[in-house]
């Protein structure tokens, strides 16, 4: 065996090392993750479109019943794409960090060959051999080491990965009843989609598209997901074994009127995560869920005592510094009003003569008997729905 062919043994484990790495791209996956999560924002926007004009045209129990079935969805679409997007940046971040154990060995591969170079010079006497394997040896756990830390590095992407392919729960869409000769003749569905008019179903159209758009491409953007992950686990394993070898938003509004740095994350009790315009919408919306099981007393304000509709409000907003008055119909005044497809957890629903607050994904907390939460409605015992408020704004 001649002197060359044993220094290309040597650098065999280096070189073996460097080609388990595989190409390292990952663009062409991070950039369709994020396609289909643009897809489904585009879908987000004509959803609030559609709940606006639902609103608009069509009042009443089942209407209430359509409106929050429709900002359920809005909520999955919203974190389909959030997911879609944490994928891409977990794609993006895993092809970083082969790239860069690429390059390590790549150099390592390079400073081996080099020295040995420098040392065959005068010739492979043993002394040469001698300082030429101990450099290998050096070299290769060098390379070995690199190739563990990328490893370890890809089997935390990996766990990300797990963590966000699983789908959300998106709801079925209010589906079209035959023409009704009034909102009021229309009660809401037990379960299962909602039962919208024909007369009211121009207005429900973004809505349905969000829908079905969320099961189509929210499907793509998770499927895509899945893939990576499938692909991540196989480099993780292989540079490993071979010895070589990251969200209500529960609302996304328009450029004009969305929140720019501010929103917080929030968790609800039936496990769905929304984001609040601010840090003092966020800490209303806890502080009033904290208080669920109230007993319901007029005139209350002391949680775990007794609260009534506008001491609930009250009590949530002032922990998180924000005065309101103690009158129902008065906490709206002086606060932004916003509509229906643009509801984010904190903002007040506010009749003449009651209120309650959104925690999102179509839901709402108020002080009934106990406090509790529910689907958010604008019918109230006949009341006056006067509107939506943000005291944050």
């Amino acid at each position: 065996m001649s002197a060359g062919l044993e220094v290309e043994a040597l650098a065999e484990p280096i070189v073996r090392l460097l080609a388990s790495f595989g190409s390292g791209s990952t663009d062409a996956a991070a950039a369709a993750l994020r396609e289909s999560s643009g897809v489904v924002d585009g879908a987000h926007e004509a959803g609030r479109s559609g709940i606006n004009g639902m609103y608009t045209a069509w009042n009443g129990r089942g209407g209430d019943a359509a409106m929050d079935k429709a900002l359920q969805v809005q909520t999955g679409a919203a974190t389909v794409s959030d997911r879609g997007e944490a994928m891409a940046a977990v794609v993006d971040r895993a092809g970083a960090e082969v790239a860069a154990g690429q390059r390590e060995v790549a150099e390592i591969l390079r400073s081996f060959l080099a020295k040995v170079d420098a040392v065959s010079a005068a010739g492979f006497s043993p002394a040469a051999l001698a300082l030429i394997v101990g450099t290998a040896i050096d070299h290769v756990g060098q390379a070995l080491r690199i190739v563990q830390r990328v490893r370890a590095e890809l089997e935390a992407e990996t766990i990300s990965m797990s963590e966000l392919a699983t789908p959300p729960k998106t709801p079925a869409p209010a589906i079209l009843a035959p023409e009704a000769t009034s909102a009021a003749a229309v009660e809401p569905a037990a379960s299962g989609s909602a039962v919208v008019p024909a007369s009211a179903g121009s207005a429900l159209g973004g809505g349905q598209q969000v829908a079905s758009t969320v099961v189509s491409s929210g499907g793509k953007v998770l499927e895509s997901g899945a893939s990576m992950l499938s692909g991540l686990s196989t480099t993780a394993a292989s540079v490993g074994d071979s010895p070589p070898t990251s969200t209500d938003r529960s609302h996304r509004s328009t450029p004009e009127t969305r929140p720019s740095g501010t929103r917080v994350k929030l968790t609800l009790p039936d496990g769905s995560t929304v984001e609040a315009p601010n840090q003092q919408a966020a800490d209303a919306v806890r502080s009033a869920l904290s208080a669920v099981g109230t007993p319901y007393v007029w005139g209350g304000t002391t949680p775990g005592a007794g609260l009534d509709c506008s001491g609930l409000t009250q009590w949530a907003y002032a922990q998180a510094g924000v005065p309101l008055p103690r009158l129902a119909q008065e906490q709206g005044y002086g606060h932004q009003q916003v509509s229906p497809g643009d509801l984010m957890p904190g903002d007040l629903a506010v009749w003449d003569g009651h209120v309650a607050m959104v925690i999102g994904n179509g839901q709402l907390v108020e002080a009934g008997d106990p406090v509790q939460t529910g689907p958010i409605r604008t019918e109230n015992m006949g009341m006056g729905f006067l509107g939506f408020y943000r005291p944050t704004a």
